[in-house]
């Protein structure tokens, strides 16, 4: 196949970082290439050289054999490169049709061909097999619907490669499988797709070839044809992954019962919480599936304490609970792992052991009766859940932003075990976690089902939901459905029902 794309040497610096080290790789004519590493590894940091946001601090790249101008996005759209990024930049209050074309014309001028953009549009939908009505609202339209207008953009300006930045994110299986069949209809037409994924499983049934970045330097590449799961996760990581495996376990007690919970915000934005029926025993994983959108950041709120229900009854290991805040919940021995870790599970400038103690100030080890903090104790404490856990720090004084994305995660999960929690609420658990960190948090969750946890995992990641939950339910349109048996499900079926389809 014919070059299209070449990167040579691509190196970029922020202070004492190394983001890219000595880069250089090709990408064919009709070619999908997956880029792949883990959270830092420099995936991102490359690919905004390559789109012109960042100007490198040495290297070349190369675009039908004319080398690019760096820094500049507007060269980079009309020379033929579009982006897709994971979180869409569009215009919720316009059309279709006006999303495409803005920015088209001067802002002098008196009008927009409109007639000229329709008959292009129609080409396109017709070409791709990317079918939306140019006149409906955005805000309108699905999320599956939204990233097909965001292709379409791309398209319109003549895009000859297309660079998807997770673009499975927040898709039903249906979706994702529609999305690929795209993808394959633009690769046999002739453009070429960098797509960058943390899901290997789509990578590997979608791509031609595969490059694996770690800490800013390429370090591996592999025709997809070639590799496996194992061998890749293996490569991303520097070294072999051991995944924790799901055992059969015995339910104990009753941990946890919602009965008829109904929740509507004040500002009528969000989608109502309806007659949310939920039964949790000890050492059961509930998982709940749900297309970003349907209530799922409520439910978990409910569930944690951080919201009262305008009625029905909550059950705290069988104890009926009517005061609802997240102290009285914690005290009932429920842990709550938030959707967005560094917004609302850390303060990031304070230092990683006062994260550590923050919700422990009931403990006279941590502070006295007079409320002062013990930071030789704190430290301690902290410094022991950090070396349980795994969690990979410079010093326990440094701020916790510094911390990754997965040092994050098994912190916040760790300091709530330590806590001998009968109740586990975790949403989105492994969202942007590399692989190693991803198998270190599914052994937190299944160690602590083992140990009596009864556990509810609210996520978008079927694949993970299927593979750690005893039975999942699946929340639509503030709705929860019947939990179903691990073993007597699909994923079809759950992707249906994400959609709405054969919901009950």
């Amino acid at each position: 196949m014919k070059t299209l794309l070449e990167i040579k040497s691509i190196s970029k610096t922020f202070g004492k970082l190394k983001a890219n080290s000595e880069i250089s790789f090709e990408v064919k004519k009709g070619e999908i290439l997956a880029i792949l590493g883990e959270n830092g590894a420099g995936k991102t940091t490359l690919m905004n050289i390559l789109f012109g946001h960042y100007m490198p601090d040495t290297g070349n790249i190369y675009f039908k054999n004319k080398p690019i101008k760096f820094g500049n996005t507007s060269h980079t759209i009309s020379i033929g490169i579009g982006m897709v990024h994971q979180h869409f930049t569009l215009a919720d209050n316009l059309t279709v049709l006006e999303n495409i074309i803005i920015g088209q014309k001067s802002l002098l001028s008196f009008s927009l061909s409109k007639k000229t953009a329709i008959k292009k549009l129609n080409f396109l939908m017709k070409k791709f097999n990317l079918p939306i009505n140019t006149n409906s609202m955005v805000s309108d339209l699905s999320v599956s619907e939204k990233q097909r207008l965001e292709i379409l953009k791309t398209l319109y300006k003549d895009c000859e490669l297309l660079i998807l930045d997770e673009p499975t994110a927040a898709l039903t299986p249906q979706e994702t499988e529609g999305l690929f069949k795209t993808i394959k209809i633009m690769v046999n037409k002739g453009l070429s797709v960098i797509l960058i994924s943390h899901k290997l499983n789509e990578v590997l049934s979608i791509s031609n070839r595969i490059i694996v970045l770690r800490d800013g330097k390429k370090v591996g590449e592999k025709k997809t044809i070639n590799a496996n799961y194992k061998s890749i996760a293996s490569m991303i990581v520097g070294k072999e992954i051991s995944y924790p495996k799901k055992i059969k376990l015995e339910t104990k007690n009753e941990v946890l019962k919602f009965e008829d919970i109904y929740y509507s915000s004040e500002n009528n934005l969000s989608v109502k919480i309806k007659n949310i029926n939920i039964k949790l025993m000890g050492g059961e994983i509930l998982g709940i599936a749900g297309v970003t959108g349907n209530g799922q950041p409520d439910l978990a709120k409910l569930l944690s304490g951080h919201l009262a229900p305008a009625s029905g009854k909550i059950f705290l290991n069988k104890i009926y609970v009517n005061n609802f805040t997240p102290k009285v919940f914690m005290d009932n021995g429920l842990a709550y792992i938030p959707e967005d870790r560094n917004k609302d599970g850390l303060v990031g400038d304070m230092s990683v052991w006062e994260n550590t103690v923050m919700t422990e100030i009931d403990n006279q080890k941590v502070s006295n009766n007079f409320g002062f903090i013990n930071s030789k104790n704190s430290k301690e404490h902290s410094s022991l859940i950090c070396k349980l856990n795994d969690v990979r720090l410079q010093k326990i004084d440094q701020p916790a932003r510094l911390l990754s994305g997965g040092n994050v995660q098994k912190l916040l999960i760790g300091k709530w075990l330590y806590r001998n929690p009968k109740i586990i609420i975790a949403c989105q658990p492994t969202r942007g976690l590399d692989e190693g960190a991803i198998a270190s948090v599914h052994e937190m969750i299944l160690n602590a089902r083992k140990n009596g946890n009864g556990i509810i995992i609210i996520g978008e990641d079927l694949d993970e939901l299927l593979s750690l939950s005893d039975k999942i339910c699946v929340m639509y349109n503030g709705s929860l459905s019947l939990p179903l048996e691990i073993s007597k499900v699909d994923k079809l079926l759950i992707g249906m029902m994400m959609s709405g389809k054969d919901f009950t």
